[in-house]
């Protein structure tokens, strides 16, 4: 029983702790209009991204090592590169309640991959809490006047798959590396890809940078990167990525938070309605278990293995 209470314990820890990642992203937006210098949204995903991953890396002092050169750079395009890319261009061709609609599709999109690459089950309960979480923040962020654009929801569309893709290789891709490290490749990575399509799209950067600007790049690279990135692998590391990504749908409840509270905004009856659907998918997530009872890829041949090293020699 205590066996029990303990593993629960450390679990529930683990997931308070990796939701911090998706409530900082949550407070992107209000830090890029209130500090940034207007259109310049590639040039800050490159000072996010970038600066942090070169941090970690001269921290750790690790750099990949066979097959982790090509991977470091597949999941940094995925998590980082083409992810911020495409959400960038689909919030400058949407109006942003359908692009956060679009992107909350992500914990059915990694739900199905994950059945697909890791072995995980699947369920109903998964199934309909990914449909409340997108009706949950659909309500939330969506308004009635809302314009579609069809380059705007193919990129809303695309980030959404890339980024459940990223979610799912890194957990599928375990490292052997410190986690600080796996993460700083990534970032680098991501940032190294997104510094020539920021420079192509967006000019060199700003001559002059005030103290507001400074202090909102400053936060996005410190704490929406060097902190909130190794708390999300961290989480991918420890719990079912379908688990992990239910997590994000608490980014859209405190940016809506953070506006109603910080910039005076009017949050209505159905907002409130669409925060406790998604928060109640949040939660409904959490409390199942997704693994499969079928060992990952290369476990089995692993698992063989330890067990004939431990029995007793016939010969």
């Amino acid at each position: 029983m205590s066996y029990t209470v303990l593993m629960l314990s450390n679990r529930i820890g683990i997931i308070l702790v990796t939701a911090v990642a998706p409530i900082i992203w949550g407070t992107t937006y209000f830090v890029t209009t209130e500090l940034l210098p207007p259109d310049r949204p590639l040039l800050a995903s490159v000072v996010r991204a970038l600066p942090a991953g070169l941090a970690l890396v001269a921290l750790t002092r690790r750099l990949p090592q066979g097959t982790w050169w090509w991977r470091a750079v597949v999941l940094g395009a995925l998590n980082i590169g083409a992810f911020f890319a495409l959400l960038f261009v689909a919030a400058y061709r949407l109006p942003g309640g359908v692009a956060a609609t679009i992107m909350a599709a992500q914990p059915l999109l990694v739900a199905s991959l994950a059945a697909r690459l890791l072995g995980e089950r699947l369920t109903l309960r998964t199934t309909i809490a990914a449909a409340a979480g997108v009706a949950g923040v659909g309500l939330l962020v969506l308004r009635a006047d809302a314009r579609l654009d069809g380059v705007g929801v193919a990129a809303a569309i695309g980030g959404a798959v890339v980024m459940a893709t990223g979610v799912v290789l890194a957990r599928r891709w375990s490292s052997p590396a410190p986690l600080l490290a796996t993460t700083g490749w990534q970032l680098a990575a991501g940032g190294l890809l997104l510094l020539p399509v920021a420079v192509l799209a967006e000019g060199p950067p700003p001559a002059a940078l005030t103290a507001a600007n400074l202090a909102g790049y400053g936060y996005l690279t410190i704490i929406g990167a060097a902190l909130a990135y190794p708390l999300w692998f961290r989480g991918i590391r420890a719990l079912s990525p379908t688990n992990v990504t239910f997590l994000g749908l608490l980014s859209p409840l405190v940016a809506t938070a953070l506006g109603w509270l910080a910039l005076d905004q009017e949050l209505t009856a159905a907002q409130i309605l669409g925060g406790l659907v998604a928060l109640t998918a949040v939660v409904a997530a959490q409390t199942q278990n997704t693994h499969s009872a079928r060992p990952r890829p290369g476990q089995a041949a692993r698992s063989r293995s330890g067990a004939s090293r431990r029995a007793p020699s016939t010969n």
